[in-house]
């Protein structure tokens, strides 16, 4: 072997290796991104915003189970949940994250349980896993924008699954994210059919209260009196963002808050585009989710409504509670 084909030999090898040092730094790049576990709190509750600047992986850990507990204060009812709460934890993560769901499923479950994220992934993206059993799904978060999670499988079953608290929000923030402010709340409605019982009674599941469209609660946040008992808090001149979502089969929610406007609304949660501004009430339609803004300048106590009023007496109402001085040249009592 001549020492000419050798030098030629190791020249090639170091171009190779000039060629391909940039490709190894590329991939271990991507091996080594962050991986965090996603911060999961209970509603209105919201995890704090995201600040990093690049995707990362997020794992995301929830658990099904079933429980009986209060849908207001005269009956109880059997939930169908997620990590015992109603609804499910909001999940925040950016575009771009590779999510990675752990959805565990408690031995004392009598059913099945499952979750979709498809609306946040663009494609199929749906996890089961049987009682006493673990599964898990990766996607990767392409869509931007606020969106129902909720269990999805095959019709006339899915419906007692997504109508006793099996769903959640999650938002997919922009690169960059969303303009800080200084109170954000989570919020969902959600619609409940049961058969007809007496005062303290367990109620039961009923699917043809479902197919009539008659409603027994319609109410925010998992209980009649969630958002009047414990209102959300906020001071005059800080700006709220509300993560609204409607879980219901049946109807669309005209979410307003008496007494204010919606300075700023992203219709269907499209944070890719220019929000509306100057907004009365804003139509969630079910299945979808819409963030809206507003700056309190007067204080008192404001009622987030379904404006569709006599929804209401079902439970479609929670409170905001504004502390701070009063500004006269606004408004003055009579």
């Amino acid at each position: 072997m001549s020492k000419s084909f050798l030098r030629s030999v190791r020249h090639a090898g170091l171009i190779s290796a000039l060629v391909m040092a940039p490709c190894l730094a590329i991939n271990a790049g991507l091996v080594s991104a962050e991986t965090i576990t996603a911060q999961l709190v209970k509603a209105p509750n919201v995890p704090t915003p995201i600040t990093r600047t690049q995707p990362a992986t997020v794992v995301v850990n929830l658990e099904a189970s079933e429980w009986v507990g209060p849908i207001s204060d005269d009956n109880n009812y059997e939930f169908w949940g997620i990590n015992g709460m109603v609804p499910g934890p909001m999940i925040r993560v950016m575009v771009g994250d590779t999510v990675e769901v752990h959805l565990k499923n408690k031995s004392s479950s009598k059913q099945s349980h499952n979750l979709d994220f498809q609306k946040a992934s663009g494609g199929a993206a749906l996890v089961n896993a049987e009682p006493g059993k673990e599964a898990q799904i990766t996607f990767k978060a392409t869509n931007q924008g606020l969106f129902v999670y909720q269990s999805s499988t095959a019709a006339p079953a899915n419906i007692q699954h997504l109508l006793s608290g099996m769903y959640g929000l999650i938002l997919v923030e922009p690169a960059g994210g969303l303009k800080p402010v200084e109170k954000e709340f989570y919020v969902m409605q959600s619609e409940f059919y049961m058969k007809d019982g007496k005062k303290n009674d367990t109620l039961v599941f009923s699917n043809q209260k479902v197919t009539d469209a008659d409603a027994s609660y319609i109410v925010h946040n998992g209980h009649m009196t969630a958002l009047v008992k414990v209102p959300l808090r906020s001071k005059v001149g800080e700006t709220d963002r509300w993560f609204f979502g409607n879980a219901g089969v049946n109807f669309d929610s005209s979410w307003h808050v008496i007494g204010e406007m919606l300075d700023r609304v992203w219709p269907g949660g499209n944070v890719a585009k220019a929000p509306i501004e100057s907004i009365q009430s804003t139509l969630v339609p079910p299945g979808e989710a819409t963030i809206g803004e507003f700056k309190g300048e007067m204080p008192g106590t404001f009622v987030s409504v379904d404006h569709s009023i006599f929804r209401t007496e079902k439970g479609a109402l929670g409170l905001l509670k504004i502390d701070g001085p009063t500004n006269p040249a606004l408004f003055k009592g009579l």
